[in-house]
């Protein structure tokens, strides 16, 4: 990052700040150790932990418009996202200390929630740390700092205490707990660049009167922008629906291989090999952008993952009919999690800067609110399908599988308005808003 501002290189470093709580507490380490402890059956266990995300999320989406609107008046916004990180991480450390399931899947919940509050406020922090040509590069940096830094070392020192820790006394559910710990010291000491030199330049006077009634006002006020402008709308429309099938991949994928019987061991081995990829990756897709434009990777990134579904369906489905076993299931395993690293972190990086691009910067909180409840939302949609039809069917592969329709769709919706969003004027659309909100008043 040498030729990286210290605001940008600080924004960044929470990238590799919160990816351990994304890697250890939503994607690999938690996840399996809670579908072992809640129930009988692993079945039962995806099922519930598919349920927390729901919940999660829910709030987290109805919150994040209100959310966005406030974080825009000066002031606000990093008192916001010291909120969301010091919660965040009290919540993380709680799950440690408790032995129900209940109990634990509250904590996560809550956890979840505060991790939700402080990346959206971070995401509209990407106006006031870089400039528009460079947001690409900056955004992909953070998600590739994040790869490796955040979820490789942790989780590597985590796979390391639930491999050998026996050899040290150290039992599995201990080794679970010590990572949780270290997963929340990481989070709130790594955020110690961003809180220091992170400052909000281009927010908007904080009202008179009631901030509540505002709040509300100007929300409403921003969905009817939003929703006006057709190049911001179809963006979030399709954003909605691949990032959905994104978050699905990434927070069932642990759940579904022990479903098919994987073994945990197998499975984290493959998750750290795919932290390891997608340094590199996400690193390219910032060298892409400056090549190609944004959409195209965007729309390169998708054709992967409906590729990844595929193969993850056939992973199953052998399995299931007896096709092939265990060690051709986990060899699978590792062949997805090396094609998910390729992509996954490159289409987030490229997302959330193309959207940064398309919104005018004194309303960014109030524009990545509405960014952040489409991807909120969205990823209800997914692990709700995948508990459906699991509950229906009994069949993993089957589950996994109906993933592909929401990369279709969003797929879709970027191919038939690619030129009307890359040619969105920023500019404009503030006007529009400043013309808006005199007439309102």
């Amino acid at each position: 990052m040498k030729n990286f501002t210290k605001e940008e290189r600080s924004w960044v470093m929470y990238d590799w700040a919160n990816s351990a709580f994304a890697t250890i507490m939503i994607a690999a380490i938690f996840p399996v150790y809670f579908t072992g402890v809640a129930g009988g059956d692993n079945t039962a266990g995806s099922m519930w932990w598919a349920i927390g995300l729901v919940a999660a999320r829910v709030v987290a989406g109805v919150s994040a418009p209100f959310i966005g609107t406030i974080i825009d008046y000066e002031g606000y916004k990093k008192r916001m996202l010291v909120a969301g990180i010091v919660a965040g991480s009290v919540f993380t450390a709680f799950t440690a200390f408790v032995n129900s399931w209940e109990f634990l899947l509250a904590g996560y919940v809550l956890a979840n929630i505060s991790f939700s509050l402080a990346a959206q406020v971070y995401d509209s922090f990407l106006p006031d740390v870089t400039s528009p040509e460079r947001m690409d590069n900056v955004s992909a940096t953070g998600f590739a700092y994040g790869y490796i830094g955040g979820s490789t070392i942790p989780f590597l020192l985590s796979i390391v205490l639930i491999m050998f820790g026996g050899s040290f006394g150290i039992d599995m559910t201990m080794a679970v707990r010590i990572s949780v710990i270290m997963t929340a010291l990481w989070w709130i000491g790594f955020s110690l660049p961003i809180i220091k030199n992170v400052h909000h330049k281009y927010g908007t006077p904080k009202p008179e009167g009631s901030v509540f009634k505002m709040t509300i006002e100007n929300t409403a006020r921003s969905a009817k922008t939003v929703f006006k402008d057709k190049a911001v709308f179809y963006f979030l429309i399709g954003y909605f629906f691949y990032i959905d099938g994104v978050g699905t991949v990434i927070n069932m994928a642990t759940a579904y291989g022990a479903e098919l019987g994987l073994g945990a061991t197998g499975m984290l081995g493959a998750l750290f090999v795919m932290q390891l990829v997608a340094f590199p990756f996400s690193i390219l897709f910032g060298k892409l952008s400056k090549k190609t434009n944004s959409i195209n990777l965007i729309i390169a990134a998708i054709i992967n993952y409906i590729v990844i579904c595929i193969v993850g369906f056939f992973m199953g489905f052998g399995l299931e009919q007896g096709l092939f076993g265990i060690g051709t299931a986990t060899i699978f395993f590792w062949v997805l999690a090396f094609m998910v690293g390729t992509v996954q972190g490159g289409i987030q990086a490229i997302s959330r800067s193309t959207f940064g691009k398309l919104v005018p910067k004194e309303q960014s909180g109030e524009y990545f609110g509405f960014f952040e409840i489409f991807g909120r939302f969205s990823a209800i949609v997914g692990p709700a399908l995948y508990a459906f039809i699991l509950n229906n069917t009994g069949r993993a592969s089957v589950s996994m599988l109906s993933i592909v329709i929401l990369f279709t769709i969003g797929l879709a919706i970027l191919l038939k308005n690619r030129k009307l969003i890359l040619g969105q004027n920023p500019d404009a659309l503030r006007q529009d808003a400043m013309q808006a909100k005199a007439v309102a008043e």
